[in-house]
């Protein structure tokens, strides 16, 4: 890797991707962090921004072509940018999946296959993408938003295996409930069904008094850049409750840990 590596990281404007950039920052990495509005965006000390929708292919392939034309290339690239989607399966309709998957699945897709010729060209770099304990352990009520990062989990394993021969890595990180907007951003079922409502209050207030007593996002941070920079490993859990929970789902009998997380979300 360079004297000064390039980071890339999507999703900047707070939480995980704001503590992100700081951290890679601080670390004496020259960071290009996105925005969907840069007129919207606030600055960020030490951090290149650049307009970029996830969702959007030409604003994909023009925002890493920015970048790549400033830094000369990318040596990480850390896919953050994400939404949440709160409801049963059964409320949920497939246009809302489909937006969910937009962002969450391809625009991971979209960012990883903008910035992959010039890593292979280089033959080295680390793809860092930003899954959920969601991705190993599904939750009631955010049965999609599950869904999109069982997705991401699956399509980074596999192209883990397809980049190695170049000398490019990709890492899940798998951070728990993190002080982030996250709620604020959460998207609800547009078309709810009244014999849901009583669980799904009850999961929607634990899911909020778990966010606010949540990791802080830099314990977050500060995981991706152990990813992007220590030895590589396929799957890490932010240290903590994550790491706590991606054993017991490893190691316990399914039974006892689904009887757990209904305890937790008041469901029983």
């Amino acid at each position: 890797m360079t004297s000064q590596p390039v980071v890339l990281i999507t999703g900047v404007s707070s939480g995980i991707g704001l503590a992100t950039a700081k951290k890679f920052v601080a670390r004496g990495s020259r960071v290009f962090g996105t925005v969907r509005d840069l007129d919207k965006a606030a600055p960020i000390t030490g951090v290149e921004l650049v307009e970029m929708d996830v969702r959007d292919d030409a604003s994909v392939l023009v925002g890493a072509l920015k970048v790549i034309s400033r830094g000369g290339h990318v040596d990480v690239l850390v896919n953050n940018a994400g939404v949440n989607l709160l409801g049963s399966v059964e409320e949920t309709t497939p246009k809302e999946v489909a937006t969910l998957f937009d962002t969450n699945l391809l625009g991971v897709l979209r960012v990883t296959q903008a910035v992959l010729p010039h890593m292979r060209e280089k033959r080295q770099g680390r793809i860092i993408n930003i899954s959920s304990v969601v991705g190993f352990l599904p939750a009631p009520y955010m049965g999609l938003y599950a869904a999109s990062k069982h997705a991401v989990e699956g399509m980074s394993e596999s192209l883990d295996h397809e980049l190695r021969q170049f000398g490019v890595r990709v890492t899940l990180v798998q951070p728990t409930y993190t002080r982030t907007n996250l709620e604020a951003n959460t998207h609800r079922a547009a078309t709810l069904i009244d014999a849901y409502d009583r669980e799904r209050s009850l999961v929607t207030r634990a899911v909020s008094a778990s966010l606010n007593g949540g990791d802080d996002p830099e314990k977050v941070a500060a995981t991706v850049v152990a990813a992007a920079f220590g030895t590589w490993q396929m799957r890490r859990p932010v240290p903590g409750q994550a790491g706590l929970l991606s054993k017991l789902r490893r190691f316990m009998p399914a039974g006892p840990v689904a009887t757990s997380l209904r305890k937790q979300f008041g469901l029983d």
